[in-house]
């Protein structure tokens, strides 16, 4: 039994035969998230510090915001300039089943896809010299980073829900275009906090900008409802093409003109589709798949199938997919997966600035 597609039901505004069902359980989620929140304002449950700076990367819906090429972007530029930093996360999707699990020391990877989960594995294979550890519980996993790798700078992947951590810095990526979905409350909709929950943030980051007029409306949105709050531009850029079973790997521009059978199991597949055909690629096959989507050999082998069907040029998904399916691609050299990275558009030196002051006045 195939489960929802969330992302595209999430997007949805109007009303259908499972509006009144879900609404009844977005409020019961409603009430339980303000109690929390509640609980911790009030002091009910003890916030921690960490021994270090804690810098959260986060958003206040579910998926398609790409933090996960935000955290490495931010994980990198702190070892650049000489900090010993980790990555903690959560592990998403992960089998594993200890209290904290070392992926990385920084050199060498400890685990698999299946134990992490995809997106920590993706970070522990892009970031050279960056432990990354997981716990259900971050503080742990900070203790764990502290004590074995020194660590002194914290990025918390996915850290804006994870409220026993008191970060130094609260940063929020939203999606802009599409800034809060249909507007209401999981599992109706995709908000995980309501909307003026956002005031706990410290910069807000726009993504995917050129989506939609430089993010015109989410600018406008937040704009309105939180003034003092910095607003900062984003965008993901194709920077290379990996084809590993030919060992090869290519420029975008080498997309121009070429037949690609695209596929994607992320929040937004379609973002992807949009990205190919931005670098002049002929996509004249796509699939989109449910976020994290758990592809089965036989699926990845019809796919390659169809691509050679169609003489394609190209067999391309993103690179959080290429994780999960590593283990199960066919020795294809058409094969392969679009690296992008996170960049800044506006104000790169003021949000850089906000990490390198809160770093000397703490």
């Amino acid at each position: 039994m195939h489960k929802p597609d969330w992302s595209r039901f999430h997007r949805k505004k109007s009303l259908g035969p499972w509006s009144l069902p879900m609404a009844f359980f977005s409020v019961l989620y409603g009430t339980g998230v303000r109690l929390r929140l509640w609980s911790y304002n009030r002091g009910l449950v003890e916030r921690r510090a960490l021994p270090g700076f804690a810098v959260s990367i986060g958003n206040i819906t579910t998926g398609g915001t790409g933090k996960t090429p935000a955290v490495a972007m931010l994980a990198s530029w702190a070892r650049t300039e000489g900090h010993k930093v980790a990555v903690l996360s959560r592990g998403y999707g992960g089998t594993y089943k200890s209290e904290v699990l070392e992926v990385s020391d920084g050199h060498h990877i400890k685990s698999d896809p299946e134990e992490t989960g995809d997106e920590p594995y993706m970070l522990a294979k892009k970031l050279t010299g960056v432990p990354v550890v997981l716990s259900k519980r971050r503080y742990l996993a900070a203790m764990y980073a502290h004590e074995k790798f020194g660590t002194d700078l914290f990025v918390l992947d996915d850290g804006f829900q994870h409220l026993e951590i008191r970060p130094d810095l609260n940063f929020v990526l939203i999606d802009a275009a599409n800034p809060f979905g249909n507007g209401r409350l999981l599992p109706w909709g995709p908000l995980r906090e309501p909307v003026n929950q956002l005031a706990r943030a410290d910069a807000f980051i726009l993504t995917r900008v050129n989506e939609q007029r430089a993010g015109e409306e989410g600018l406008k949105l937040l704009k309105e409802g939180f003034p003092s709050i910095p607003v900062f531009f984003s965008d993901h850029k194709a920077v290379k093409i990996v084809l590993p079973h030919s060992k090869e790997t290519h420029s975008p521009g080498s997309l121009q003109g070429k037949r690609v059978l695209a596929f994607a199991g992320i929040a937004r597949p379609e973002a992807f589709k949009k990205a190919l055909l931005s670098l002049g690629a002929d996509v004249i096959r796509f699939k989109g798949f449910r976020d994290h989507y758990p592809f089965r050999r036989n699926e990845i082998m019809s796919m390659v199938q169809e691509g050679e069907d169609l003489r394609t040029d190209y067999i391309l998904t993103t690179e959080k997919d290429w994780v999960r399916i590593t283990g199960i691609a066919p020795l294809c050299k058409e094969l392969g997966y679009l690296c992008v990275e996170f960049r800044l558009i506006t104000g790169q030196a003021d949000f850089l600035g906000m990490i390198t002051n809160g770093i000397k006045g703490k």
